[in-house]
């Protein structure tokens, strides 16, 4: 009876063993469900997709094209802020002023037009560390990781740009094509969700702030390290798109209320966000990600 046992054991075990494998592990359940909604974003966004990279490149740039908007529509209340707060010498300010104007203007036509990428991106990075000096910004935590955001969705402009080139521009280290666009793909990813980490500490807290602020860090992370970006970029989008027009609704407030002109930039500055997240689910995370790397093995 005793050696029957043994031969039911040994003809059980390799079974047993076989199905236990075949059992999905917890992150394989997570993958074919995530991959299940990929497919179906895809099937929904088809329609779009191919006008998504021109629609990214426009949103990211609106943000500059309004900025230079209300500087001309302020230009008297824009010298005087200069001159008696940051006690910049007359002259200056309107110089100052004239070339931010022109540089946001003409930069983001060509990031538009998608001509002379490179010094149009350059350009608009230059506006953004000299506007942060300027008007004494820098050390403001939520300004700052705005416009890392911002930062974010021009590199991921540069890495688009180099898709459809296979020439270095000039003053850039001679790396090959494919690694250039891989390292300012990553690193536009990563700065693209700090304005979502300036969200999650910024404001009151509520439950509905934090379950969105628990989904959005999530989200968040799969971006940076590239699991499922297209997905989680989607989700990124959407969150800060209904936040965008529920609480930067500057369009319902008074024109003479204090906050409208801070709500619209607001507004303006998360609409670029929003437009390099476009980009990043038109172009995907690149090769330094999870992502690629479970296509190589």
């Amino acid at each position: 009876m005793a050696q029957i046992r043994g031969n039911q054991h040994a003809f059980a075990g390799p079974g047993g063993r076989a199905d236990a494998t075949n059992d999905p592990s917890p992150l394989d359940a997570i993958r074919i469900q995530t991959s299940k909604i990929e497919d179906w974003l895809d099937t929904l966004a088809e329609p779009v997709k191919p006008y998504l990279p021109a629609i990214g490149r426009f949103l990211i740039v609106v943000t500059f094209l309004e900025d230079a908007l209300r500087i001309i529509t302020q230009w008297s209340e824009q010298l005087t802020y200069l001159r008696n707060y940051r006690h910049i010498p007359y002259g200056i300010t309107h110089l100052f002023l004239l070339v931010n104007v022109i540089a946001m203007t003409v930069s983001s036509v060509l990031v538009i037009a998608r001509k002379y990428s490179e010094y149009a991106v350059g350009g608009l990075l230059a506006v953004v560390v000299t506007q942060a000096l300027g008007y004494g910004l820098i050390f403001d935590l939520n300004f700052f990781l705005r416009n890392l955001s911002v930062m974010g969705g021009l590199l991921m402009v540069l890495s688009d740009s180099w898709v459809r080139k296979r020439f270095a521009p000039a003053g850039l280290p001679q790396i090959e094509e494919k690694d250039r666009k891989m390292y300012f793909q990553f690193a536009g990813r990563v700065l693209l969700i700090f304005l979502f980490v300036g969200f999650v500490f910024a404001g009151e807290w509520s439950i509905g702030r934090v379950l969105v602020s628990l989904v959005g860090l999530v989200a968040c992370t799969m971006v940076v390290v590239g699991f499922k970006a297209k997905w989680s970029a989607v989700m990124l989008v959407v969150i800060l798109s209904v936040f965008n027009i529920l609480v930067n609704n500057f369009w319902t407030l008074h024109p003479h209320h204090p906050d409208k002109d801070f709500a619209k930039y607001d507004f303006f500055q998360i609409l670029s966000i929003v437009g390099g997240l476009l980009l990043l689910v038109n172009m995907g995370p690149g090769q330094f990600s999870v992502d690629e790397k479970k296509k190589v093995y």
